[in-house]
């Protein structure tokens, strides 16, 4: 394990890691910031899609992440610096103490990614949705139940950004994905995939919790405030949640975990 000391904020070796939180390296080389032990231990481990580039971590947290740094591959250069060195590097005091560099995956085609979910599974798609929050809630229960896929449409945020992996607590970073296409253009492609369609609507007449469970599932997440447009609901099966006192609105987030989990769970 050889880790490469670094004195000065200024140095080149870490300009990539330079003032993250007034730019984001999103759409940049292909390359995305990642945050945080938990974020890093996925990013290192067999289960990451991503590539490890490179590694900054406070002097102070070394020796108690020795494993995690040598759980990276060989080439990777891992920087050590004081917090002081690192806050200025970061542009903020950066408690966690570790920032990482990765790669994306390689984009997949949607037919290759339903390709490989299996006859009985679910998977999500997301269409406008904007909030990184959001995002990352979506991937964190998207893995957390054991989804296939996630799917965004060209409407999407980008997955990738820092906040929406830290929210995610590293699914992004493990979960396959297909970006890019309309929403429309997914619907179609989940039911020639032989895909049942559900879009999550607090007006469907259909409770979620009736819904018959089983085979090829797609679960389809709107935006908050404007949810899914009549044209896409009118393309899908339709479920709700049902809701006490008139109130008719979950975090997107919250309900997509509440329809993963009644799809996911064993009869």
């Amino acid at each position: 394990m050889a880790v490469i000391p670094i004195d000065d904020p200024r140095d080149a070796r870490v300009a990539a890691f330079r003032d993250i939180r007034e730019r984001d390296l999103t759409g940049r080389q292909g390359l995305f910031v990642a945050e945080g032990e938990v974020v890093l231990r996925v990013l290192a481990s067999p289960a990451s899609l991503c590539r490890p580039v490179a590694a900054l971590i406070a002097e102070k947290r070394i020796a108690g992440l020795v494993d995690l740094i040598e759980a990276l591959p060989p080439a990777t250069p891992v920087y050590s610096a004081a917090q002081p060195v690192l806050d200025g590097v970061a542009g903020f005091h950066l408690h966690r103490g570790i920032l990482a560099l990765g790669e994306k995956p390689v984009p997949r085609p949607l037919s290759e990614v339903l390709a490989g979910a299996p006859d009985e599974s679910v998977v999500v798609v997301a269409c406008g949705i904007g909030n990184h929050d959001n995002m990352g809630g979506i991937f964190r229960a998207a893995a957390a139940f054991g989804a296939a896929a996630v799917l965004l449409d060209d409407r999407c945020c980008d997955p990738f950004y820092r906040k929406a992996i830290r929210v995610s607590v590293g699914a992004v970073l493990r979960t396959p994905m297909s970006t890019g296409l309309g929403a429309g253009v997914l619907v179609e492609g989940l039911k020639t995939a032989g895909f049942r369609v559900l879009a999550m609507s607090p007006s469907s007449p259909s409770p979620l919790h009736l819904a018959p469970r089983g085979g090829r599932t797609a679960i389809v997440l709107g935006a908050e405030g404007p949810g899914l447009p009549s044209d896409l609901l009118e393309r899908c099966e339709t479920v709700g949640v049902p809701m006490s006192g008139g109130f008719d609105s979950l975090n997107v987030a919250t309900a997509g975990a509440i329809a993963l989990h009644h799809f996911t769970r064993q009869a």
